[in-house]
């Protein structure tokens, strides 16, 4: 992939406090706030925007993964509606939280509101407090996330779904509406080379976190990787268009050189208006 031909998202500031990267700003920042950011993105020709999944948070997970996370259906269904070309992507639903035809019924819900831009990103989770609050397995989600994973496929785009797998089983229910996408674009999340096999095997996409360039550049070497499957990586660090564009040329060359397909963006800035003008400068780099 060349940067010219690069696709970029949004890591979407505002619904996601991480520590060490979010500003000052997004602590008080308000759902326009959230509208100009996502209006801006699809105006100038991102690829997609972003919103996470957590229920709650153990109060000492503060400083490692932050607390904030605002929920992806209430927030994307808004987006949706200030918006008309830009791609909506979980990143992520944890799927041990959901039976598979709830994801189905209220996903392929925002899929038909927003006119086909879903991408369903998902993944098994790691946090056992989280698990144990619901009351969901943890110790076997890894295999129940592959069965999960099966079920949604067979299921996503089908007003009659069925599917009789290891954990689940269904047949003879109608889920109306569902997706409009005929195939409705699955990416998985994770930091693991398991997760990396998953989306392989089982997705149309991996989105990873915290996984090095290197290692990403020899996991895909690992696999025979069909066309369309997309790798979504973010920068080592947040980007500045605006003061260091070479160097923010070069980030992006490396990321592409690695085996990434979109840039999933982060910046430096201090203020909505700052971060409006970095989301200018990259398009203005980058985006025809």
């Amino acid at each position: 992939m060349s940067t010219d031909a690069a696709k970029l998202s949004v890591a979407t500031p505002v619904v996601t406090m991480l520590p060490q990267i979010s500003a000052d700003w997004e602590n008080h920042a308000s759902i326009d706030d959230l509208a100009q950011i996502a209006e801006a993105a699809d105006r100038l020709g991102y690829h997609h925007l972003t919103c996470s999944e957590h229920i709650a948070l153990p109060a000492p997970e503060h400083d490692r993964r932050g607390t904030r996370y605002w929920d992806p259906l209430a927030t994307l269904g808004y987006l949706a509606a200030r918006t008309q070309r830009i791609r909506l992507a979980t990143h992520v639903l944890v799927l041990g939280y959901h039976h598979p035809l709830e994801i189905a019924k209220r996903y392929g819900t925002l899929d038909k509101v927003s006119n086909g831009r879903l991408i369903l990103g998902v993944g098994v989770g790691s946090l056992k407090e989280e698990f144990d609050l619901i009351g969901a397995p943890f110790d076997d989600r890894g295999p129940r996330a592959d069965d999960a994973l099966r079920a949604l496929r067979a299921s996503l785009s089908v007003p009659e779904p069925a599917y009789h797998g290891e954990f689940y089983s269904f047949s003879g229910m109608v889920v109306d509406p569902c997706a409009v996408q005929e195939q409705m674009p699955i990416w998985i999340g994770g930091r693991t080379l398991r997760s990396f096999r998953r989306a392989v095997t089982l997705a149309d996409g991996w989105a990873p976190f915290n996984v090095s360039l290197a290692e990403v550049r020899d996991w895909l070497g690992r696999f025979e990787i069909r066309p369309g499957f997309e790798v979504v990586l973010p920068p080592p660090s947040p980007l500045d268009p605006i003061n260091e564009p070479e160097r923010t040329r070069d980030t992006l060359s490396d990321i592409a050189a690695h085996g990434g397909t979109i840039v999933s963006a982060t910046f430096t800035h201090t203020s909505l208006q700052h971060y409006l003008e970095n989301l200018q400068a990259l398009a203005e780099l980058f985006l025809p």
